[in-house]
């Protein structure tokens, strides 16, 4: 095998590849990249039975071939090669990587030990890549980091004619958005798909920037994968299994109780409020005519409060919630204003969940769908 390829090509390919495959796994085989040769240039896969990468980048092939590569190693050497072309040739077992002045030498692994690629060929759909990746990033804070109910370490995708909705949640909040969806010529019955979310956040961050994302899913040999495909790049996923609860539910239709702050200046004293907290501790938040006044009782070494302005409508209201889980909220809401909604439970002296929006100005809701739904603390205990 022996081709030459762009520096800056070659290496952004091998990075792609890699992005996804765990930092260990327990197969040495699997942390491999597989390079092939194609009629047009070069095609580079990663797989570890879960995620699979794909790409196509051009490159002048002299030989014909396909090679594993330790994947990791060859992405450092990539992204440090001086600027030149990239000259890349095999001998035997041994892999010599060149570019200027510097030269490296490698191990190939056994290509012939290395897992087939899936390939997803069901019905495909197209969102639009920047609206997606903004939907991912939004909802994808919400999403629980506790393997034991892997369930919900997911965001559920909802496929229906024209939009395509994501939902995650981690028991103590729950964020969804729309956005729209082009399923082609095809329609029908609303399907559902589970992703991993950290998966998920990597798609939303690749492909970002790529004008429009196909996603299709398919039943292959009994394992459901959705696979994304933009800019001649692909990655699958295996779905998780299980029932996602079902949390669209919880959101009222309507709520008359809420206040209107600067999206900034809450972030910002939420932020120096908390300085005095110990861990896991409330911020106690007090919405009146007046405004808003933050309080923290740290310790007895440290305490803190501080008043920002804010349109209250309706009742007064005082909630205990958890800083950083409000400032994943108010970070995903892209506007200059958010909206603070009080909802309601049937015993008066215990506050609802807190309902988080975006609003455009200080009189007009935001027109994103975006929405985050956050449990007082009272509830965490």
């Amino acid at each position: 095998m022996k081709f030459q390829a762009n520096r800056d090509v070659f290496s952004e390919a091998v990075s792609f590849a890699v992005k996804l495959l765990p930092q260990r796994t327990t197969l040495p085989i699997l942390s491999g990249v597989l390079i092939e040769t194609t009629d047009s240039g070069l095609q580079l896969s990663s797989f570890d039975y879960e995620v699979s990468a794909q790409t196509q980048i051009p490159a002048e092939v002299e030989e014909p071939g396909r090679v594993l590569v330790s994947g990791r190693l060859l992405a450092e050497i990539a992204s440090k090669l001086p600027n030149a072309p990239v000259q890349f040739s095999t001998e035997d077992a041994k892999i010599s990587v060149r570019a200027g002045s510097a030269n490296f030498t490698l191990l190939s692994m056994p290509v012939e030990e290395y897992p087939s690629i899936p390939q997803v060929s069901g019905e495909a759909g197209l969102v639009p890549a920047e609206e997606f990746a903004e939907a991912v990033a939004q909802v994808g804070v919400a999403a629980s980091r506790d393997d034991v109910t892997p369930v919900i370490t997911g965001v559920q995708l909802e496929v229906g004619d024209n939009t395509l909705g994501l939902v995650a949640t981690d028991r103590y909040r729950v964020a969804v958005r729309q956005i729209d969806w082009d399923n082609g010529t095809t329609s029908g019955e609303t399907h559902t798909a589970l992703v991993p979310a950290r998966t998920l956040t990597e798609i939303g961050k690749t492909f970002g920037h790529s004008g429009t994302v196909s996603v299709s899913i398919t039943n292959r040999d009994d394992r459901e994968l959705i696979a994304f495909t933009a800019d001649k790049k692909t990655v699958t996923s295996l779905l998780i299994k299980g029932n996602f609860p079902p949390v669209r539910r919880l959101f009222p239709e309507q709520v008359d109780n809420h206040a209107v702050l600067n999206t900034a200046e809450l972030i910002e004293a939420t932020r120096r409020v908390a300085l005095v907290l110990e861990r896991e501790a409330a911020l106690r938040y007090t919405f009146t005519a007046d405004g808003l006044t933050l309080e923290a009782i740290g310790s007895e070494q440290a305490q803190a409060s501080e008043s920002i302005d804010a349109l209250l409508t309706g009742q007064e209201t005082v909630v205990s919630l958890k800083p950083q889980f409000l400032l994943d909220g108010l970070g995903a809401v892209h506007s200059e204003f958010v909206r603070i909604s009080f909802t309601k439970t049937e015993n008066p002296n215990k506050p609802g969940p807190v309902l988080i929006t975006s609003q455009t100005s200080k009189d007009q809701a935001g027109s994103d769908s975006y929405k985050y739904l956050l449990q007082p603390n009272l509830l965490l205990r």
